[in-house]
């Protein structure tokens, strides 16, 4: 278990908290690009890491992030509309261009009050699907390729969800191989219910914490699988049912310290993906979903039988939606009791306690990649596969 101070380290984001100072040194996903695409002249509000922004493109199609609220007089600047000068807001037509200058005070004599006037401002990038921001301070770092971006997006599935927790207890439960045989026990998940006491193992990579789970099955066989704690706030499986040659991320992005976007990005080099057929009736055109807090997930015990328990329906998101928005807002870590079985856990706490110490440092934290890198992280690796028990011994 945590100490209260420890639990307010890593659950506080804000500007200026020491983990909001840590994640701002990585990118992190904004958007889906499906939502801003190439010529959109519609600018949407974020709001990531307690910070009000808005996203928008400009004529020539560039991306820009600033500060939501007009430098004027705080008017909410995604209701504005798009020119040649920038965005312009709507109270009285200040126009901003994607740095944050202002370029157009209609009105305003003195011709050069307008130079003096800068919103805050960040770099943003659109690649693979995912439009990703750096709200960190000095040069930029390298973007990680997880392997998304390099494939046709034909292959790629990208998805959101809106969460009523803090990030972290929602990414905990991502590297929780042991949750999948109790709660989303069903058909589909065998090879998980076989052995509901697996052996797990950890080990330290260049990005965070990759974690072997080993299952034994009927047939002198083995269940093994990879995934990963990828810091700072997202991890990496396989989705054995949907996905041949690729894998699934799922990115959890504070919106502020009680609620989060979660990104679920699934690829596959070979062929094609398609949206699983539940998911436009589980999640509503705001990205919640349907089965929520509010409504006890719509769970209906009549459906439970055998290993399928939830009561929940069959989609993944809405059980895990339960497990970790039910631990509250914020979790209180200082009433946990962690097992054998908590170990990813615990060793992925470590990675963000030692990156939070190396930014106090004046140092990067793990995983910042900087050139002459090229992104790619070659000790990802994230699979599964059925074996002949011992063969990895």
């Amino acid at each position: 278990m945590l100490t209260p101070e420890q639990n307010a380290t890593l659950t506080q984001t804000g500007k200026g908290t020491p983990c909001g100072e840590l994640m701002r040194r990585y990118w992190q996903p904004v958007a889906l690009s499906s939502e801003i695409p190439p010529g959109s002249r519609s600018p949407i509000p974020v709001t990531i890491l307690g910070e009000e922004l808005v996203l928008f493109r400009d004529t020539a199609d560039r991306l820009g992030l600033i500060e939501l609220h007009c430098q004027h007089r705080g008017a909410d600047l995604s209701y504005g509309f798009i020119d040649a000068c920038g965005l312009r807001c709507l109270y009285h037509s200040w126009a901003y261009a994607i740095d944050g200058r202002c370029t157009d005070q209609p009105g305003i004599t003195a011709g050069t009050f307008k130079d003096h006037i800068r919103a805050a401002a960040y770099p943003c990038v659109d690649i693979g699907g995912v439009v990703l921001a750096y709200l960190g301070p000095g040069e930029p770092s390298v973007i990680p390729r997880y392997g998304f971006s390099d494939v046709p997006a034909e292959n790629r599935l990208l998805r959101k969800v809106l969460l009523d927790c803090n990030y972290l207890q929602s990414n905990e439960g991502n590297i929780d191989p042991h949750h999948v045989a109790f709660l989303h026990g069903q058909p589909g998940t065998e090879a998980f219910n076989a052995d509901l006491s697996p052996r797990m193992t950890v080990e330290p990579t260049s990005h965070g914490v990759r974690i072997t789970t080993v299952r034994n099955l009927p047939g002198d066989r083995e269940y093994v699988r990879h995934s990963n704690f990828i810091m700072p706030n997202l991890s990496s499986f396989t989705s054995d049912s949907y996905i041949e040659d690729g894998f699934t991320i799922h990115w959890h992005v504070p919106i502020t310290d009680t609620s989060h976007w979660k990104y679920l990005i699934s690829f596959q080099r070979s062929a094609p993906l398609a949206t699983p057929d539940d998911w436009m009736i589980e999640v509503d055109e705001f990205y919640r979903l349907r089965r929520n807090r509010a409504n006890r997930y719509l769970q209906d015990r009549t459906q439970a039988g055998g290993r399928v328990t939830a009561g929940m329906g069959t989609n993944f998101q809405a059980h895990d939606a339960f497990a970790t928005e039910t631990q509250g807002y914020i979790q209180n870590r200082t009433r946990e009791h962690l097992t054998a079985m908590d170990v990813a856990i615990t060793q992925s706490r470590k990675c963000l306690f030692n990156a939070i110490d190396a930014v106090a440092a004046g140092r990067d934290p793990q995983h910042v990649l900087r050139p002459p890198s090229d992104g790619i992280v070659d000790d990802l690796i994230t699979d599964s596969a059925i074996v002949t028990a011992g063969a990895l011994r």
